[in-house]
């Protein structure tokens, strides 16, 4: 049972300022297994489900473990699809005002974004908007499934597990994020909102 398929973000080879293809094609495999692993767990949680397993520690534990997989399939998903870009955000666009309100301005967000990006640790650094009063927060995930604010609406993430940056970067995960940041899709990120 496939429920979900792997996204092939074909735009992103070639074109993105300082990501090699090899480190491209890395990512994606990685991001195609937390693909196949959803959908693998989603039929044996279903096959426990039908056979009225579901009060085993095998059930149990399948149910932990699909929200690793989803959380690093869609998280996945929403980085991929925010590159692309020419890194220039629209100055008269609802995300930018939003920005403003909430950290003062884009210069003071964006470093609140990657300072939190620069952290000690692996996980994702993540812009989200609280839907019940438009205010903007940048928030630290550590590993796919803990750290996610409820009710928020994830706008922008940016990947800071080695794989996404050794390649190319080796430890200068500095280097890697100011890449990032010149390749974001403005556009789309603002339609998230």
């Amino acid at each position: 049972m496939e429920i979900y398929t792997t996204q092939k973000f074909a735009n992103l080879k070639g074109k993105m300022i300082g990501f090699s293809d090899k480190a491209l094609d890395i990512h994606l495999g990685l991001y195609d297994g937390y693909v196949k692993n959803t959908n693998k767990l989603l039929a044996e949680i279903s096959n426990l489900q039908r056979e009225v397993k579901t009060d085993t520690p095998e059930y149990a534990e399948l149910k932990r473990r699909l929200g690793w997989e989803f959380d690093g399939m869609r998280l996945h998903e929403f980085y991929f699809s925010a590159l692309g870009g020419n890194g220039k955000i629209d100055k008269k666009g609802k995300l930018f005002a939003a920005m403003k309100e909430s950290f003062g301005g884009y210069e003071a967000w964006e470093n609140d974004f990657l300072s939190t990006a620069k952290m000690r640790g692996i996980g994702w650094a993540a812009l989200y908007r609280d839907p019940k009063n438009g205010k903007l927060m940048n928030f630290w995930i550590n590993e796919h499934n803990d750290g996610h604010p409820a009710g928020l609406d994830l706008l922008l993430n940016v990947d800071v597990f080695e794989h996404a940056f050794m390649l190319d970067y080796g430890t200068n995960r500095a280097g890697y994020l100011e890449a990032f940041m010149k390749n974001l899709d403005w556009k789309v990120i603002e339609k998230r909102w």
